[in-house]
């Protein structure tokens, strides 16, 4: 229902329509839209530049509606609506590594227990419990295959993993055969039922939940069809968010927060600039700024971004030295997030490196302290909520770690 409202809103009907919209947003829970650029975007070229260092490369910095604050001149949409965000300029991290780095970051890097930590997402739909509209909680939008990552939901079991999009496609098949009428599919999902039940009764729970969350999340996705029809969508819209697959997935992502979907990943591949990094960074941040202004605009037009906490981040930085080959390597020790939305307050620049951009110099954070802050944000409290595996209760975030306070509203 909100969807229509929001497209009806965007119209431009007053008055009454107006109050409609405001009435089903303060209805709604809290939402999360996770944007992982995975690689590693540079901070040098995005939300801390240097142009004073001797690493800072050939783009300028330019400066934001907060005054005294600049980005790169490759994020000239996102500096127009810096004081809409909050960018945290001191993450400092463990792990160089992509193979490793990645998922550590990803759960939040908690202490070792000898468990598989789910994933941001899956952890959301365990701690804020599905919202009753009929959509899976939990939504990847990712370039290349889609299916059911049930990975993801670690230790929780396989029903809190995530269903993915590949290319922002849906699930194959999602509509039924002309010849096929809804009460032969009505019947034969029954069946199927049965027999999973059947078929599970011998095995293990987490050896079948895969298979049935897979198939609830497209029968559901079935009964929401228009959120796929690329017919609805404005001219004006995708020439806004961009062409490109990031602006297109990014387009959808608003439209799926907008018909309820809790928590919707958007990922983003070839980040990892090893090599001719500025002509890379020239093609790659624009991508994202683009869409990322976009997004924040319309979720703050339509008042979805009280609602909707928005993280944008990778799995560490870049070096300040370039190497040989004209690229920057991993960084992990020195980093930019950006984030907003939801209860975070806005307009914040929290953290700051050193004047070359090497290291930390005021306020390192770690990700478990990201994570406490985002399950803050969305109402849940960090230090008194918490798993249980086979009985055993575990933390839902690093112990050691607390809250980023300056971001919280």
């Amino acid at each position: 229902m909100l969807g229509g409202l929001l497209a009806a809103g965007a119209a431009g009907l007053p008055g009454l329509m107006q109050r409609g919209i405001a009435e089903e947003i303060r209805k709604r829970g809290k939402q999360v839209c996770f944007i992982w650029l995975d690689g590693g975007i540079s901070q040098f070229e995005s939300w801390d530049p240097k142009p004073d260092s001797p690493f800072a490369g050939p783009f300028r910095s330019i400066p934001t509606s907060v005054p005294g604050v600049h980005v790169s001149e490759l994020m000239p949409h996102t500096a127009k609506l810096m004081d809409r965000i909050s960018v945290v300029r001191s993450m400092s991290t463990k792990d160089p590594s992509h193979s490793t780095g990645v998922a550590r970051v990803q759960r939040g890097d908690p202490v070792n227990r000898g468990v598989d930590y789910p994933f941001l997402g899956s952890a959301m739909a365990k701690l804020l419990g599905a919202p009753d509209n009929g959509l899976p909680p939990y939504i990847s939008i990712k370039p290349g295959n889609g299916g059911f990552i049930w990975q993801e939901a670690g230790f929780l079991g396989a029903k809190y993993g995530a269903l993915a999009l590949g290319d922002g496609k849906p699930p194959i098949h999602i509509r039924r055969p002309e010849d096929l009428t809804a009460e032969t599919d009505a019947a034969r999902n029954t069946l199927r039922r049965l027999a999973d039940a059947r078929f599970k009764s011998a095995r293990r729970e987490s050896e079948v939940d895969a298979w049935e969350s897979s198939f609830s999340n497209a029968e559901k996705l079935m009964a929401r069809k228009e959120l796929f029809d690329e017919t609805r969508l404005r001219p004006e819209d995708v020439q806004r968010y961009g062409t490109h697959p990031l602006g297109r997935h990014l387009l959808l992502a608003r439209h799926l927060l907008e018909a309820g979907v809790q928590f919707v990943k958007v990922t983003s591949f070839h980040w990892d600039s090893h090599g001719d990094h500025f002509n890379t960074a020239r093609q790659m941040v624009p991508s994202i700024d683009q869409p990322f202004a976009a997004l924040v605009t319309d979720l703050e037009a339509s008042g979805l971004l009280d609602h909707v906490v928005v993280v944008m981040m990778s799995e560490f930085g870049r070096t300040p030295a370039i190497n040989s080959r004209l690229g920057r390597d991993h960084w992990p020790d020195a980093w930019s997030l950006a984030i907003t939305g939801g209860g975070i307050g806005r307009g914040r620049i929290i953290g700051k490196t050193t004047d070359d951009g090497a290291w930390v110099a005021e306020s390192p954070f770690d990700v478990g302290h990201l994570f406490h802050t985002i399950f803050s944000a969305v109402g849940v409290d960090p230090k008194k909520a918490k798993y249980r595996n086979q009985g055993q209760p575990l933390p839902i975030a690093h112990d050691e770690c607390g809250p980023i306070t300056g971001l919280l509203a």
